[in-house]
């Protein structure tokens, strides 16, 4: 263990111990996450690609690494940050944190004013930040101040599939696909956590999983039931072919969206996203149904949102955030399109959200 640095793009500096691989200059915009358990599903969902994340529970990894809880692949944030690594002992058949890290090749930050930090980003807002240790200083300081914004980055890339995969295989702890499939739904990939294609395949869904270079008429030849747009990383407004195809499917089969998804489908209906201040990263967020007048808590990983005014008037407010009143959900009804900003399917979270899932089945019948 050594001292590790982390600083912020308007020069900002806090400081703690490394832990995980060594830090070797990562970068990126650094966010806090509100949520108590859940730290491996927040390390490995695609969502956090190219973002350095901040906990804020006090301590971290007290029930190790579980192989039946990664979103994907392997670990997606670039860099971890922790008030304090827990470094007792673990149920059988799982690993340490810092191994997993480590085997990763992620790095961490520990015994870092987690409080301290969050209160700066929400005073501030989300901003750029590297991690180094005091010997890289200037290389660090170079990288920084280079180092392109969010909203300059195209982060879909090595976290989305390549080619067309049919029911995928998701490993232990998720549903696997149905043998007699009710619907066939057309999944486009910027980033999928694997507990959405759960939660479609206990819903009796069979799903072709498509990259993120598909095309509308690739859509028509497979004769989905339904087009869903996936989660995802980074800033929607850079997607423009993916705004192209959602535009060209709406109204022509029921298309659904979840997050980056959801974004994608404000600005194919004509409304505009933005950038928010500090995001919503957390399991604990208030979202009200403005069609049942019911308030449920959900998950959510975003810093961009729809902006209220830019959406057509024919386009129904379906949810609202209950504590700032932001955009988290949509539809019309004449055009079969849905979409929602939170994760209905949590991993980490409240499962109360997750009947979202089946409002969406409901629209494609």
């Amino acid at each position: 263990m050594k001292k590790a640095i982390l600083k912020l793009k308007d020069g900002k500096e806090f400081t703690g111990t490394s832990f995980g691989a060594d830090i070797s200059l990562q970068a990126g915009e650094v966010v806090f996450n509100t949520g108590i358990p859940g730290y491996q599903e927040i390390l490995t969902d695609p969502s956090y690609n190219g973002q350095i994340v901040t906990l804020t529970s006090p301590m971290i990894g007290n029930y190790g690494i579980s192989p039946d809880r990664n979103e994907s692949s392997g670990i997606k944030a670039t860099a971890l940050i922790v008030r304090k690594l827990y470094r007792g002992p673990i149920m059988p058949g799982r690993i340490t944190l810092d191994e997993f890290m480590r085997e990763e090749g992620i790095p961490g930050i520990e015994d870092l004013d987690t409080r301290a930090l969050t209160l700066y980003i929400r005073n501030n807002g989300s901003q750029n930040g590297i991690l180094f240790c005091e010997d890289n200083r200037k290389e660090a300081e170079k990288k920084l101040e280079t180092f392109p914004l969010i909203t300059e980055r195209d982060l879909i890339d090595g976290v989305s599939v390549r080619k067309a995969v049919h029911n995928p295989s998701l490993g232990p702890g998720f549903e696997e696909a149905p043998a007699h499939a009710e619907k066939h739904i057309a999944l486009v990939d910027y980033g999928v956590k694997r507990s959405i294609i759960s939660c479609l395949y206990k819903r009796g869904a069979e799903v072709t999983l498509l990259p993120p270079s598909t095309t509308a008429d690739d859509i028509f030849q497979l004769s989905p039931d339904a087009l869903f747009l996936s989660n995802g990383p980074g800033d929607p407004a850079l997607l423009k072919d993916a705004v192209s195809l959602a535009r060209s499917c709406i109204g022509k089969l029921p298309v659904q969206g979840i997050c980056l998804g959801h974004q994608i489908i404000t600005l194919a209906l004509g409304g505009k996203t933005v950038k928010m201040k500090f995001g919503h990263h957390g399991s604990n967020h208030p979202v009200r149904d403005n069609d049942t007048g019911r308030t449920f808590v959900t998950a959510q990983n975003h810093g961009f949102m729809s902006e209220r005014s830019s959406l057509p008037s024919s386009i129904r407010i379906w949810l609202e955030n209950a504590n700032d009143g932001s955009v988290e959900g949509l539809y019309s009804l004449e055009e079969n399109v849905r979409c929602v900003q939170f994760h209905p399917e949590a991993a980490p979270g409240p499962e109360e959200a997750e009947s979202i899932f089946d409002t969406f089945m409901e629209a494609i019948k």
